[in-house]
């Protein structure tokens, strides 16, 4: 008789179920692991054999096969180990066999509604393994009932409504679990103190920042619509301070949000054990010497990159020029579509990566130009440093503002600058008039001629150009003002939208339903040309 567990594979964010199926027979003895295995899966089989004898449990001289299925999906990671050995321990009748048929079958009809997760030490102890959270939701939503899941992921898996949650500590305890026909309480109590209100705390504020009126103005608005942002200045201006600062004045995450991103961190591996649920908006900001796979995320067994850490975040790069043109570049696609595509033999893994991209730089390699008393680069050398940034690059950013040097009577002003909590609050404001006209726009539309086509814009910087006509109203004055500006400044057509957005954006601040002249006016302050 086959003996079947259930465990689960994450592909990108992704998952699917696998069934390690047991087979015990006569014949040699041995112990064999089938159904395209990493190099990491295949040592399970000795881990599983040497974690059942410290754990006093025999292994029968027959011989033992174990197919992962379905055999067409590679399976990578370290957390089948527990469900290969409970099945091994069922298989041969190590566990169960001392149970009424009646309740034996019982235990076994509950065993296919369980996900079992964990990788096994030496000594039987069960190990946290990655991406618990995504392969948890997954099963609830193939009807699964019960997850058996190693004591360090509980708090993690507890996140996902209407699932019992057993955290084991040992091969033992899993065991037991079982044995005891899960008549004990599971861990779904964790559950509440996860979802706690949360109380946000940040190390940065806007009001630690000296001047830089038109600098703090453009991080406003970018807050308010979610638009890329790219501050140029000289050193010492504070533009890192002010990208910083951004978290504090963004809306809180949702829980939907929140649980998407938790779940990008579990599979990458970095979601804290005693913080299992993501609720803070991070700033991910990566060395310039970073390479274009740990950005955008792959590698042999793929893996999220940098952008997708950033998803509903915001992905900062100090000394954007030192990243190097080909880096960049890579950047482009993922900035549209809002998402990662890695393509590879065995299929395409994708990743989400929506994020706000912040940037700053120096308008030269000695940073000072175009202050000629201090700036002694040539020209060549300052068209060769801002070269390495693409036109197409620069093009993404909604927002391009020059950030001055402060002077000594802004730094030694007694006068506190403004905060970041009046500042948020005119944030939520302008969010709070997002949500309401692209919901109003979206019933409009449900009944429709285009009720098929999907809108997924969710800020004024996601606006497609049939949103943009549909809330950019303007009148006779500011449309004829932002024509000249077209055709003066020979703007592309993602330059001409991007506009209009930004303008929407800073209507929406004031509280204008219109978007009026003066609007298009301060949009085109932050148009400005790096170059």
């Amino acid at each position: 008789m086959v003996q079947k567990l259930y465990a689960g594979a994450v592909c990108g964010l992704a998952c699917k179920t696998v069934t390690a199926e047991v087979d015990v027979s006569d014949g040699l003895p041995c112990m064999e692991m089938v159904g395209y295995l990493s190099s990491e899966v295949k040592e399970a089989k000795e881990r599983v054999r040497v974690a059942l004898k410290n754990t006093e449990y025999k292994l029968p001289a027959k011989r033992i096969t174990v197919n992962l299925a379905p055999a067409d999906l590679r399976k990578d990671g370290n957390s089948y180990d527990l469900s290969v050995a409970l099945g091994i321990l069922i298989a041969t009748g190590e566990i169960l066999k001392d149970k009424e048929e009646k309740k034996r079958e019982q235990i076994l009809r509950k065993l296919e509604d369980t996900l079992i997760l964990g990788e096994l030490g030496l000594s039987g102890e069960v190990k946290p393994v990655m991406g618990v959270l995504p392969l948890v939701a997954y099963a609830r939503e193939q009807g699964m009932t019960d997850c058996i899941v190693p004591s360090g992921n509980v708090k993690e898996a507890a996140l996902i409504d209407d699932m019992n949650i057993w955290g084991v500590a040992s091969l033992k305890e899993a065991c037991m679990i079982m044995e005891e026909e899960w008549e004990h309480k599971s861990d779904a109590g964790y559950r509440n103190d996860t979802k706690l209100q949360y109380v946000p705390s940040f190390p940065y504020d806007f009001k630690q920042i000296k001047g830089q009126p038109m600098a703090r103005r453009a991080a406003e608005i970018a807050a308010a619509g979610f638009h890329n942002l790219l501050l140029s200045g000289p050193p010492g201006a504070g533009k890192t301070l002010i990208a910083k600062c951004l978290p504090s004045i963004l809306p809180p995450m949702t829980m939907e949000e929140s649980l998407e991103v938790s779940k990008i961190y579990s599979v990458a591996g970095y979601l804290p054990p005693d913080r299992p649920l993501i609720r803070e908006r991070i700033v991910q900001s990566p060395h310039h010497t970073t390479t274009r796979q740990a950005l955008v995320g792959g590698g042999h067994y793929p893996r999220p990159g940098i952008i997708s850490l950033a998803h509903r975040s915001i992905l900062f790069l100090d000394e954007l020029p030192e990243f190097g043109r080909t880096n960049l570049d890579v950047l482009r696609q993922p900035m549209e579509d809002k998402k990662v595509q890695i393509a590879r033999n065995n299929g395409n893994i994708e990743y989400p990566a929506d994020f706000m991209l912040v940037a700053a730089m120096n308008p030269c390699p000695c940073g000072y130009y175009p202050d000629y008393n201090r700036c002694k680069c040539t020209k060549r050398e300052i068209e060769k440093y801002q070269g390495r940034v693409s036109g197409p690059m620069l093009d993404r950013f909604d927002l391009i503002v020059r950030v001055e040097g402060v002077t000594v009577k802004e730094l030694t002003q007694e006068k506190e600058a403004e905060s970041s909590e009046k500042i948020r609050k005119r944030v939520m404001a302008a969010r709070k008039i997002q949500e309401e006209r692209l919901k109003k726009y979206r019933q409009e539309k449900k009944d429709s001629e285009k009720a098929g086509k999907r809108i997924t814009a969710r800020f004024n910087s996601e606006l497609s150009p049939d949103e943009i006509k549909a809330f950019c109203h303007m009148d006779r004055q500011a449309q004829d003002f932002l024509n000249r500006i077209f055709e003066e400044r020979e703007l592309s057509a993602r330059g001409y939208y991007r506009i209009l957005r930004v303008a929407r954006t800073i209507a929406d601040l004031k509280g204008d339903e219109a978007v009026k002249t003066e609007h298009i006016a301060e949009a085109m302050c932050f148009h400005e040309e790096v170059r």
